[in-house]
């Protein structure tokens, strides 16, 4: 007999950076499993072309621009949520990120470093604040949150991306910990060496790529439908008493 502890039937979920690499395929896989997904990231164009292609395939999606990065992104967000939804939100998957600098950190630029907090820190934060103010009017949900596991140990040439990425595991564990009361468990994604554009730098040079597989005892890289299954598992009732974990997903790369 099929379980049904990854069924999203009547659930709505909000992911953000879904226009593409990991957060398409978390979009793509949420509404395979019943989610209505409201596709999310800077550029509506790229959101809608996700959405139709979840919509083509049978599942339910809706595109909607947001740059976390930005205040009034957000909170314009949350409002149409309020407005077109009822307020009614069971999902976030806060996956959009930034990483404009790439390079040695004694070369950090107050601009890049601005950029990089604002979108990956106080992005992350105050989507979940607001995400959480509705679950918790509704009774629960599920908070997932992308990191890295830069976060853990720092990547060469990515300083403050490293250091905005630990800053997410630890704001994962804080909203775990004084969430769950109002039965909002919140998680985090850590993915290692995964072929996207966002990583674009680390594939373009064979001498990085190189030396990061070497430490991978896979062997390879990863593809971004790869992170999605572990996302499904922590906001199904398939992780009913996982809260404040931070899941590895590298192949290996970290032992």
């Amino acid at each position: 007999m099929a379980t049904n502890l990854f069924d999203l039937t009547g659930k709505t979920a909000l992911v953000t950076g879904a226009s593409r690499g990991i957060g398409e395929e978390i979009a793509k896989l949420l509404a395979e499993q019943g989610a209505h997904v409201i596709v999310s990231s800077r550029k509506i164009d790229d959101c809608g072309a996700v959405a139709e292609a979840i919509n083509n395939d049978g599942g339910s999606a809706e595109a909607l621009a947001c740059n976390i990065g930005n205040m009034d992104d957000i909170t314009a967000t949350f409002d149409h949520i309020r407005e077109k939804h009822n307020g009614k939100l069971d999902i976030l998957v806060n996956n959009a990120a930034t990483n404009p600098y790439f390079g040695h950190i004694l070369d950090t630029d107050l601009g890049a470093f601005n950029k990089t907090i604002d979108v990956n820190i106080r992005g992350y934060f105050f989507m979940s604040v607001e995400a959480g103010k509705l679950m918790r009017e509704n009774g629960g949900g599920a908070i997932l949150n992308t990191a890295s596991v830069n976060g853990l140990q720092p990547g060469l040439g990515q300083g403050i991306y490293s250091v905005t990425k630990a800053a997410v595991i630890n704001m994962t564990k804080a909203f775990a910990k004084e969430c769950a009361q109002f039965g909002i468990r919140c998680n985090a994604l850590l993915p290692g060496l995964t072929k996207t554009k966002f990583a674009g730098a680390l594939f373009t040079s064979d001498e990085i790529y190189d030396a990061a597989v070497q430490m991978i005892p896979m062997g390879r890289h990863a593809e971004p439908k790869e992170m999605a299954g572990t996302v499904l598992y922590l906001v199904s009732e398939a992780s009913s008493y996982t809260n404040g974990e931070c899941i590895v997903v590298d192949g290996g790369m970290t032992i």
